[in-house]
This record gives C-alpha cells, structure tokens and sequence, in this order.
C-alpha cells in the first residue's frame, strides 16, 4: 500500500514581556502531529479539482519526448554508461557554451537520482535524472589541486568523467590521465562542474577558493539541449563503458 506520510507543524509563540524599561524575552513553542495517509484517506474534492488544471498541464509538458535510447542507461560506480553520457554532456554544452576548450567536467555521483529506460525519452525523464537547479560553471584548476579532488572522488567510490581517467587504489586516484596524458600538477586545467560542487558541496572545499566563471545555465537545460540536438541529426543516445574510472589493487 502506498502510504505517504503528511506532517502538519502547529506552532504557538508565546511574548513574555518583562517590566518596561528592561530587555524582552521570547519563547518559541512547536507542537508537531504525524498523520498517515492510506486507503482511509478521504481525498478533498475541492482540493482536487483546483488542482487538475495544473497536473494536466504539468503532465502535458512533462510527456513530451525529446529522444530516444537504444539500451537502458543505470546508475553505477566506479563508472556507467550514464555517468559517462552525463559527464560527456557537461563537457561538450560547457565548452559550446563558454566558447572555450573543457579539459575535464565531473559530475557528482549522489546528484545523479534516476536511470534512463531504453525507448522513449522524455522532458520527464530528464527532471527525474537531474531534479535540481545545479548549473554548469568552469574554474581554472591547477594539476595539484586537480589531483587533490580525483583523490576525494576516488576516497568516494568514483564519480562520472570526461577527459579524464585514473584508477582507484587504496582510496586514491592513481595512473591519472588528462587529455590522454599524464596529469601535470604544474598545469591548470579548465575544469567544468556543477555550482554545488564547485561551491565545496559534498566537501569539496579543494573547490571553494577557486574563481568560477557563470553563465547562469542550467545543467538540466544542457541535458535537455544535447539530447535534442541529437533527436535533430536523428541520433539515439548512446554510450559505454570506456575504463574511465576504474578499481585496481
């Protein structure tokens, strides 16, 4: 049975107010009471068909099919085919974006909240892959910070690359390749990444002090874009697994 769990918060706020001429004191009371939603939930018709106007709407859009993929894309670490279509997203929107060459884009593994069925994509299907409002920004990272971040990603399991690859071992990113070369911790490296990440989020403070460029543009967008213009050259999605990110002992 699907049950939802409904969370109402009743809050009381209660002035205690000293004598005039001293400092006022306020105290703060939340009272909270859980209710479950199940087959006794009488729906509120009136709730309902305010509503309708807007889920059909919503549905309309959502429904709209913007591709096709010839094999389900799934979600996997150290490396999948999504991730790798993903990352390779990033990359190419970036660069076409900003008109300039993308070294490197990384998307952060846990941002990653569906898989792509075979057949049929969808506006749906992409809100559901990327549900947040990250947006596509680029920093210029010298090599050994860039070496200090594929360590914290490798300390993680693996997250999505494009223009990259290493190994993992004992937690940390080794044998790592940058265009097809050996990383240069002299070198700075454009790197494309998502605002949150770029913003120390998943605690990539490495990240923070760095100077991001930003358009405001939308990874979802760049998603939706790609996967258009790929519908426009009559190209499905495709992609593979290439030994990008991979465990060694």
């Amino acid at each position: 049975m699907n049950k939802t769990r409904f969370i109402t918060a009743i809050a009381a706020i209660g002035i205690v107010a000293t004598a005039c001429g001293t400092p006022k004191n306020n105290t703060i009371k939340l009272a909270y009471k859980d209710y479950d939603i199940g087959k006794t939930y009488v729906p509120d018709t009136g709730i309902q068909s305010l509503l309708i106007p807007y889920r059909d709407s919503v549905d309309k859009a959502m429904g709209k099919i913007i591709g096709q993929v010839t094999a389900p894309l799934k979600k996997k670490a150290p490396e999948s085919e999504l991730g790798n279509f993903m990352a390779d997203v990033m990359r190419y929107m970036a660069a076409k974006k900003f008109g300039k060459t993308v070294d490197v884009a990384v998307v952060n593994y846990d941002g990653i909240r569906a898989d792509l069925p075979q057949g049929q994509i969808t506006l749906r299907n992409i809100y559901e892959l990327m549900p947040f409002d990250n947006i596509i920004v680029l920093q210029e990272v010298k090599g050994a910070v860039l070496k200090t971040f594929l360590d914290h990603i490798a300390a993680r399991g693996g997250w999505p690359l494009s223009g990259a690859s290493m190994q993992i071992q004992n937690h940390k990113a080794v044998n790592i390749l940058v265009n097809g070369k050996p990383i240069d911790e002299n070198v700075v490296y454009i790197v494309a990444n998502s605002d949150y990440v770029a913003n120390g989020g998943d605690n990539c403070d490495m990240l923070r002090p760095l100077p991001q460029q930003n358009t405001g543009y939308l990874y979802r967008d760049a998603l939706i874009q790609y996967v258009e213009e790929l519908t426009a050259q009559h190209k499905p999605i495709q992609s593979a697994i290439e030994n990008r990110v991979t465990n060694v002992k």
